[in-house]
């Protein structure tokens, strides 16, 4: 995948956060296309999400569109537990005594 989509991601998401030291944004490719995972510090997470999911479907949207006119397919995910804190589910079940 060209750079240009994961550029224009990091763009968008530094214009609205605060910390912008906190912003990752990984890589992942899969036989449906790149996915973009988008992680931001815990103070910045409502912003980049936005009321009803507003903003961060917008943010989706830009990027589909600029990833298209290049032939290729994006996805974007935009996780709501900031950096350091894993992915969610990753603790598992809890087991009984």
């Amino acid at each position: 995948m060209s750079l240009k989509s994961k550029s224009l991601l990091e763009t968008v998401v530094l214009s609205i956060v605060d910390d912008e030291n906190s912003l990752e944004v990984r890589e992942v490719e899969s036989d449906k296309g790149t996915l973009l995972e988008v992680r931001v510090g815990a103070g910045d997470v409502g912003k980049v999400i936005g009321k009803k999911g507003r903003i961060a479907s917008a943010i989706r949207t830009v990027v589909r569109a600029s990833a298209a006119k290049h032939g290729e397919r994006v996805m974007v995910n935009i996780f709501n537990s900031p950096i350091g804190s894993g992915e969610a589910g990753e603790s598992g079940p809890k087991e009984e005594a």
